[in-house]
């Protein structure tokens, strides 16, 4: 029997086992490297990962920026309109864009004895008080500071210097009424003794025909511009409003009226009609210079003769015969004059106000007493 030949496969033997480290003391983690291809399965973040999450701060960071930018510029358009309302906005305006159309203005044209004293101040100080407008399209409305804008034009007029040609002006929000704007102008000039009672019933007079206004009789007109006013005053300025209607249209100096004088010469026209066409003839017919020369003829209007506190007098002329007297009732006392058909009766009384019935229930108790036996 033959013998097989055994071929032997030699496989590397397993290596040595190597012995276990011994224990090293604990040293600090080292940061992970940032800069890193890294492997799979490796903990630490390659390139992209960093740029993104680099990006994604910025962008937070911009977002947060662009969010307080966004408050701040609220507080400030919050802050402005504050300001704005309050007329503490203040900028330079040219007297070109300024117009004083809006508003009836509670100051005669022709009287301003002291605007040379303000160019002079302006020159030497400047304008300390800013005027106060309302924009109004591509220009702006006047509401307060007339004279300071008078006296602007005139020395820009006079000097052709630009530092005139624009003035300092508060600017007041869009969308207040006109009865505010009017009680903004009338206010400021209240505290200023030089406005009259003439001008200021003027105002009134023009305030109540302006059908854009809420007020339809000359007494809402006081009532509301003159609301800071004192109850005397608003009831002169009323008495001045019933002379004017009475002999306005003839005044050339109306503002020039004293207080005392404007009072005296309208309670002498409502008692006697007669002397209101006499009066208007005199002054219709004569040119006067000056105040002081209206003033005298003025006046002289209350020399005519009149009646004394209460009593009765008679006045007989070539066909026409007057009687004028005074009696006091629990209402107050009534002014009456009587002549050939006709009878007049006034006091200080709204009689519109009163029930029409009861008018003519009293017209008739009149008559029934005038006719009567009693």
């Amino acid at each position: 029997m033959s013998k097989r030949r055994m071929f032997d496969i030699n496989f590397p033997s397993d290596p040595a086992p190597e012995p276990s480290p011994a224990p090293a003391a604990e040293t600090p983690a080292r940061a992970p490297e940032t800069k890193s291809m890294g492997r799979p399965g490796d903990a630490r973040r390659g390139p992209m990962a960093t740029a993104i999450s680099e990006n994604a701060d910025a962008l937070r960071a911009r977002a947060e920026a662009e969010q307080n930018i966004r408050a701040e510029n609220d507080r400030l358009a919050h802050e402005f309109v504050r300001l704005k309302n309050l007329g503490l906005v203040v900028d330079r305006i040219p007297l070109d864009k300024i117009s004083t159309s809006k508003l009836i203005r509670d100051r005669a044209v022709n009287r301003d004895p002291d605007l040379d004293e303000l160019k002079e101040s302006i020159r030497d100080l400047g304008l300390s008080n800013p005027i106060r407008v309302e924009e109004d399209g591509d220009g702006y409305q006047l509401v307060q500071g007339f004279r300071r804008l008078s006296a602007y034009q005139a020395l820009y007029a006079e000097t052709g210097d630009e530092i005139y040609g624009q003035i300092p002006a508060g600017l007041v929000a869009r969308g207040e009424t006109l009865q505010g704007l009017y009680r903004r102008m009338v206010d400021e000039n209240l505290v200023r003794r030089d406005i009259s009672f003439a001008e200021m019933a003027q105002l009134a007079l023009s305030y109540a025909q302006d059908p854009e206004t809420s007020s339809e009789t000359v007494e809402d007109a006081v009532a509301i511009l003159y609301a800071s006013a004192g109850r005397q005053k608003r009831s002169y300025i009323r008495h001045f409003a019933e002379l004017l209607e009475l002999i306005g249209a003839e005044l050339s100096f109306a503002e020039a009226i004293p207080r005392a004088l404007g009072l005296d010469l309208k309670k002498r026209l409502v008692e006697d009609q007669t002397a209101v066409e006499r009066l208007k003839a005199v002054l219709r017919g004569a040119t006067f210079a000056s105040a002081e020369e209206e003033l005298a003829v003025l006046k002289e209007s209350l020399k005519a003769p009149t009646e004394m506190r209460g009593t009765a007098t008679t006045e007989k002329k070539p066909g026409m015969a007057k009687t004028t007297l005074r009696c006091v009732v629990p209402a107050g006392t009534v002014r009456c004059q009587a002549r050939d058909g006709r009878i007049e009766m006034a006091m200080e009384r709204d009689f519109s106000a009163v029930d029409q019935k009861r008018l003519e229930n009293a017209i008739s108790a009149f008559f029934d007493a005038l006719d009567g036996d009693g």
